[in-house]
């Protein structure tokens, strides 16, 4: 996490949502992969203008609550929202400012309902589709005593980031495994070429991939129903091909990846609907020694 205040009193916020930290591996991946999908959107931003008449009795009241409106953008969507802070001066060259009362942040207002069903379909729980967020942060002054722009410091979040290196086994399974779930790898309609949407989440897994040195790894491709069996099995090993030679031209050797087409045979739901069949549209991942 890091902030400024500028001179001018625009303040940012900036929240690096790969930290996210529930303390269980395989959950922050399923929060990164299927909810916040960092892949595509990295960050979390804060903005918002601190005017200086108002907080011009500051330094004699040394403590004062303000409404302040700000923007978050988050999942790709921008939204004005509003909080009462409380803004204390704590040294010339230090200032604190924290939420009065937790803020609510809806899902459906930054388009993670649909992360939310990804993660109640991998974990089997059911969510609540609201988060409530405090702020607590001090800003210290860039050089004390001049008049620089103030800056949060950066928190590490060492625990929660990955970590360097290769993964272990089960470490590298269940990364596979909820890669599977995103649905974020997209084709051309009935065809096998991969769209331009789909290179971020390809990115991701060639990175495990080469993370999981000693495994060899099946690239499974699904289809729906619509068509006959037949075309649906050879599209569908189309695109797991599609996949596999896009790895392997990131440097992922052929002899570890297994290309499979499964056609419309291991539905995941029913094909009554086409929210359903999108379901079944699907590349899978796994372990095969």
């Amino acid at each position: 996490m890091n902030g400024q205040i500028s001179e001018d009193g625009t303040a940012v916020l900036t929240i690096a949502l790969d930290s996210v930290d529930t303390k269980v591996d395989l959950r922050n991946v399923r929060m990164r992969f299927l909810f916040f999908e960092t892949f595509l959107h990295p960050q979390a931003v804060i903005t918002t203008h601190l005017d200086p008449a108002v907080l011009q009795d500051l330094p004699n009241l040394r403590r004062k609550e303000v409404t302040l409106p700000f923007s978050l953008s988050l999942h790709g969507v921008k939204a004005e929202l509003s909080a009462p802070v409380i803004i204390s001066l704590l040294s010339n060259d230090r200032i604190n400012v924290a939420t009065v009362k937790p803020i609510p942040i809806l899902m459906k207002d930054f388009g993670l309902e649909g992360g939310k069903v990804k993660l109640e379909e991998a974990a089997g729980v059911t969510i609540t589709p609201l988060a409530i967020v405090s702020l607590n942060l001090t800003f210290d002054r860039t050089t004390p005593g001049s008049a620089a722009p103030l800056t949060a410091p950066v928190v590490a979040a060492s625990a929660a980031l990955e970590a360097e290196g290769n993964f272990d086994r089960a470490a590298c399974i269940g990364r596979f495994e909820i890669l599977s779930r995103t649905g974020s790898i997209n084709f051309a309609p009935s065809a096998a070429k991969l769209e331009p949407s789909s290179t971020a989440l390809l990115d991701s897994l060639y990175d495990i991939v080469s993370r999981c040195p000693d495994l060899v790894i099946e690239i499974g491709g699904h289809t729906d129903s619509q068509g006959k069996a037949a075309w649906n099995l050879g599209l569908s090993e189309q695109r797991a091909n599609a996949v596999s030679d896009y790895l392997l031209g990131k440097g992922i050797p052929e002899t570890r990846m297994k290309v499979a087409g499964y056609g419309e045979t291991q539905p995941l739901v029913s094909n009554d609907t086409a929210q359903n069949r999108a379901k079944n549209r699907r590349i899978e991942f796994s372990v095969v020694n």
